[in-house]
């Protein structure tokens, strides 16, 4: 574990360091006056034997290394690891992208250059997605049939790779919204979340009908969620490759194209939500901003420290140091009464 801050936790005991200095001015004070005196003292001499003069200092400096320790060890030295954890009261969100063989029509465009309209999407999708880090997001295919990418998930680069992987023809064609919309209900109707929310997108009409568009959305409803509807695309005529020419260049054929904005308007109302219209890529990109503002994630950050208390390290120095002075003032520095 990498440690970031280092604390005492009772500095206070700080103050027992004071004793050192007053320690040491008693001690450097003038002493007694001998009880005997002597008119010669070599008659003593034998008994005695010859030490540095320097010992009496460091007998003094252990005694107050040991007592510093102690102190150190009573302010209780400590160091610590920050954790910032995200408490948010999330959004979940089922994407419900249109993948027909209709979003093969290349009237959006990225970077300047042709784009079809399921590139389109996935570009201002994943965006949305990464704009979005506290929330669970999942993603439902659907063209005939509605089919899964991806549960609802906080691993968003998990997310974006299967994202990227969705592609046109992946099951039959055709366009099932009342489907699609059963489907992301499914997946959301027993969440806690605080808000429940499904982002349907589409460029064209309901052509295979199990479930109709209105009443899954009265039932997604009385599950308390929320539907907002994008319908995207030219409505009328829209060019679509159809192959390529001699030299390798695509060849397009404009081609009727028509959504039911109808539907979708009425889906939106029911769902408590809003229906928006993109005929371009920008007016995609600021449809998504606009989701995104208007359901908001309200987040709290917890700032927690795990501590190491190091306070040991520092009694079994001074109890070592203590030890040590108690040793040699027992042999080497031992002195004659």
């Amino acid at each position: 574990m990498n440690f970031d801050v280092f604390r005492f936790a009772q500095p206070w005991w700080f103050l027992v360091l004071l004793l050192i200095p007053l320690i040491a001015w008693l001690h450097g004070g003038s002493g007694p006056a001998p009880a005997i005196r002597y008119s010669f003292v070599e008659p003593l001499q034998s008994f005695c034997k010859s030490r540095p003069a320097g010992r009496g200092g460091l007998r003094w400096l252990m005694i107050f290394l040991s007592l510093g320790c102690f102190a150190l060890a009573l302010a209780r030295p400590r160091l610590g690891k920050t954790q910032d954890t995200i408490e948010s009261s999330g959004v979940d969100i089922v994407l419900a992208l249109d993948v027909s063989g209709s979003m093969q029509a290349e009237d959006f465009t990225l970077g300047n250059q042709q784009a079809n309209r399921l590139d389109a999407v996935k570009d201002v999708t994943r965006r949305f997605i990464e704009g979005r880090p506290n929330d669970r997001i999942g993603i439902i295919a659907f063209a005939g049939r509605p089919y899964m990418v991806s549960p609802l998930t906080l691993d968003h680069d998990w997310l974006v790779k299967n994202l990227d992987r969705l592609r046109i023809g992946l099951v039959e064609d055709g366009t099932s919204i009342g489907s699609a919309l059963a489907s992301a209900a499914n997946r959301l109707k027993d969440k806690q979340a605080k808000s429940k929310i499904i982002v349907l997108l589409t460029d064209g009409d309901e052509t295979i009908t199990t479930v109709p568009p209105t009443t899954a959305a009265e039932a997604a409803k009385t599950l308390g969620i929320k539907i907002y509807t994008i319908a995207a695309g030219t409505n009328g005529f829209a060019r679509f490759p159809v192959g390529r020419d001699f030299f390798g260049n695509k060849v397009y054929r404009e081609m009727k194209v028509t959504v039911d904005e109808g539907t979708l308007k009425k889906v939106a109302e029911i769902g408590g939500g809003q229906f928006f219209r993109a005929t371009d890529t920008e007016s995609l990109d600021k449809i998504f901003s606009e989701i995104d503002r208007l359901e908001k994630t309200e987040v709290k950050l917890k700032h927690k420290v795990d501590w190491r208390e190091l306070f040991q390290w520092f009694i079994g120095a001074g109890v070592a140091i203590g030890a040590l002075h108690l040793l040699l003032s027992q042999t080497v520095w031992r002195t004659t009464p």
